[in-house]
């Protein structure tokens, strides 16, 4: 409560984030994350119209439970790949993070993808960094209408083609267009191309830098996956401070400053809008751009390049004890830092995801692709017949998972004198797709000492013995 005379604090729990205008930034690393943008769109965009067989190459068919990756169909019973693909997805985002920090984030994130490419949008609709604020704050006119509503145009377009580009990959793309264009696009496939636009439009056009600091839960935890000998931006304070403007004739350590000329150039760039000299951050993507602005300052003054750089805290450690040390006089410590690849955690990383990737392109390489399953026919447990051998009655499930037809022969072992009656010795089954037959085994009743002997039925493809499969049920004796 305010005291007498006091006026009541009009200060509030949340401060909203001022905008973000990065500035455009050339350099190597500014590049590296263009070439970044082009490749992984062309592959986003591009694969799903590649074809194979007749059909598209890549196409996730959950209304038919299977999934198209080129020549390699995938079913539910292959769901154990899928499960090694997360986890090595996950293990490559662990091994790069302990090698090289945010390397994910600041180069092949989609959200660091998508933002760039909104931000080129910007920038030619309504000019760089500068030009966009004095827009923002400029009075309403028909200038700032025009530019604001090309802008939002050019997003909505390149924001529905993503959705679209996105729902393509689950219902074909050459069928997902012509009914967009006569509108007769079902509700499901309508409703997913509007989210994902709209998510697009959103995330990149809007939320931007506040997804990465505020919902993006792996800039939470990947603090834990650093130490001293990960390979992160960092800003080189022995050399740099104590920073100070100063003109290009007065040299580099004029008055007893350091490197810096606090330009703020390396702030002005970044997409977070975060300040690299205050240290490592968890808003900082690790992309490099600080790292162009700063080197393109250091040329300009003649100083030497390097005062951001990509480098790990115990180099810069160590860099910084040898300055010191042999300014005054003293010995160098000696001591160097490890290289980054040459660590424990790296190596386990590396070689988890070695085995794993090995045990899915083992998995893959030696799949049948056909799956045979058997039911007995619960309402008859046995029976005599004419000739006074018991049968019993026994469905077939096979499941051709093969983009071609083929035909199986049937065979029983394990149980002696069985054999097999009526017409279902051979069972033909259509390219991916299944077949369930009836079929009836006889076996001579002196041949059976059990109330139940196990024993196999095998399908054998008659264009390739080496496809076949097999699986083990009972006979019943009564």
């Amino acid at each position: 409560m305010p005291g007498p005379g006091e006026t009541p604090s009009s200060n509030t729990l949340y401060e909203s984030a001022p905008k973000i205008y990065p500035r455009a930034i050339g350099g190597f690393f500014g590049r590296l994350r263009w070439w970044m943008v082009l490749v992984t769109q062309a592959v986003f965009y591009g694969v799903p119209w590649l074809q194979w067989n007749g059909r598209q190459a890549v196409l996730f068919d959950i209304e038919a439970r299977r999934f198209h990756l080129f020549g390699l169909v995938l079913w539910p019973q292959d769901f154990i790949l899928l499960t090694g693909l997360l986890v090595c997805c996950a293990l490559t985002l662990f091994l790069f993070t302990a090698v090289a920090g945010r390397l994910w984030c600041g180069y092949a994130c989609p959200q660091t993808v998508y933002t760039t490419m909104f931000l080129w949008i910007e920038r030619i609709c309504e000019g760089d960094g500068p030009a966009r604020r004095r827009l923002d704050h400029a009075k309403l006119s028909v200038n700032k209408v025009l530019r604001k509503s090309t802008k939002h145009a050019a997003w909505g377009v390149l924001a529905l083609w993503t959705g679209i580009s996105f729902v393509g990959y689950f219902t074909p793309i050459r069928t997902l267009l012509p009914q967009i264009a006569s509108f007769t696009l079902g509700p499901w496939n309508g409703f997913w191309v509007v989210f994902y636009g709209f998510a697009a439009y959103g995330n990149a056009g809007w939320m931007r830098e506040q997804v990465c600091k505020y919902m993006c839960p792996y800039a939470r935890f990947q603090g834990v996956m650093l130490d001293p000998d990960t390979v992160t931006v960092s800003y080189d304070a022995a050399r740099g401070e104590p920073r100070g403007g100063r003109s290009k004739d007065h040299g580099q350590h004029h008055e007893g400053l350091g490197s810096c000329v606090d330009c703020g150039y390396c702030v002005q760039v970044c997409p977070t809008g975060i300040d690299i000299r205050n240290g490592i951050q968890i808003e900082c993507l690790n992309c490099g751009l600080c790292v162009d602005a700063c080197d393109a300052m250091m040329k300009k003054m003649d100083y030497p390049i390097g005062l951001i750089c990509y480098t790990s805290q115990a180099q810069l450690f160590c860099k910084a004890c040898n300055r010191i040390t042999s300014k005054s006089n003293g010995a160098p410590c000696g001591s160097h830092a490890p290289n980054p690849l040459l660590r424990k955690r790296v190596f386990i990383y590396a070689t988890l995801l070695i085995l794993i990737v090995s045990g899915i392109l083992t998995r893959v390489m030696t799949r049948i692709p056909v799956r045979l399953d058997v039911m007995r026919d619960r309402a008859v447990l046995s029976r005599e017949t004419p000739d006074g051998n018991l049968e019993n009655v026994y469905r077939l499930q096979v499941l051709n998972m093969a983009e071609r037809a083929r035909t199986f022969e049937v065979q029983i072992s394990g149980l002696s004198g069985a054999k097999i009656e009526g017409p279902n010795q051979v069972i033909e089954v259509g390219a991916l797709e299944n077949s369930m037959v009836a079929v009836d085994v006889d076996v001579p009743s002196e041949a059976l000492d059990k109330t139940r002997t196990p024993f196999t039925f095998t399908i054998i493809a008659r264009d390739d013995s080496t496809i076949q499969a097999s699986s083990q049920t009972l006979f019943f004796r009564p």
